[in-house]
């Protein structure tokens, strides 16, 4: 029987930060490593509980060493995030990703190899990427659920959370607090910055791919690069936040590498009707689209 372990490494990213890394793997597994990093108003708790569920400890059962990642100042990074915190998105790929990368190389030996993200979470990557092309030959493969940059979608439900609650009252409520309290709102698992909500405001309009802090062009880096192969996981009841449609135009501006989008829902011969967070939880999703993931890595190991 599989005995999936879970234990977690603090990474001290200045003198009054640390950033969390939860590594769960099995003892003795020498498999490859896993970089798993969470979306806005989240934390890695998306991807497990402490009770071995959710998507990071099925690839462990699978002899992955996996590493899920909260960024600063979310899930168990220290300090929460509040009205003093004076970080972004752009702080998110600089400094918080290559930590991450490090610590792994420190724990393992090597680069993780695979890497996974949830929606907002895939944006932050390949940005990273964008930025850092040496790092590619490195990753073998991706795997991103619901990620989407900018929002092409009319559906209401989009008008509704990312047009009137997102680009409209979420910047009045930061400007009141200093920060977005979306765990007290009941808007997500995290808080965010006033910096990474007008940074992610700025990205999901319409509108080109350049950094808002320092004016780095990753649609332009972007579009001369291929990327690893990317896995990308929609869900039919995803109406909001990753539609097909969005989902397209970010692979569409992710470069010349190989990329695959697959729509999960009972019309296509899956056991639920996904959504844009039960994409990742539903205890359906282990006969779902994480066997077609495990599927892709194994294509390229």
């Amino acid at each position: 029987m599989n005995c999936v372990k879970q234990k977690s490494i603090l990474i001290p990213l200045n003198k009054n930060q640390n950033l969390h890394l939860r590594h769960i793997y099995q003892e003795g597994c020498t498999g490859p490593a896993v970089l798993l990093l969470h979306g806005a108003v989240e934390n890695g708790k998306i991807f497990y509980t402490e009770k071995n569920k959710g998507f990071a400890p099925f690839l462990a059962k699978h002899g992955f060493n996996c590493f899920v990642a909260d960024l600063r100042g979310r899930g168990l990074s220290k300090p929460n995030i509040d009205s003093n915190s004076d970080y972004g998105q752009t702080e998110a790929i600089l400094e918080d990703i290559p930590a991450f990368i490090n610590k792994i190389i420190q724990t393992t030996g090597k680069n993780p190899e695979y890497w996974v993200a949830h929606s907002w979470g895939g944006v932050l990557m390949n940005s990273y990427l964008a930025r850092h092309p040496e790092i590619i030959p490195t990753i073998k493969a991706c795997a991103y659920f619901g990620s989407k940059r900018s929002l092409y979608n009319t559906h209401p439900q989009k008008l509704f959370k990312a047009n009137l609650l997102w680009y409209f009252l979420a910047p009045k409520i930061v400007k009141s607090k200093g920060y977005l309290p979306a765990k007290k709102l009941g808007w997500g698992s995290d808080d965010e910055t006033k910096k990474s909500l007008m940074h992610s405001v700025a990205w999901a309009k319409i509108a080109p791919w350049i950094d808002p802090q320092d004016l780095f062009d990753y649609g332009q880096a972007a579009a001369e690069l291929s990327l690893p192969p990317i896995l990308h996981i929609a869900a039919v009841k995803d109406k909001a936040l990753a539609q097909t449609i969005d989902i397209q135009k970010f692979m569409d501006e992710s470069g010349k590498g190989i990329q695959k989008m697959n729509l999960y829902g009972k019309k296509y011969g899956h056991k639920h009707n996904y959504d844009h967070i039960n994409m990742l939880t539903h205890p359906k999703a282990h006969d779902d689209q994480f066997q077609d993931i495990l599927s892709w890595f194994d294509t390229y190991k």
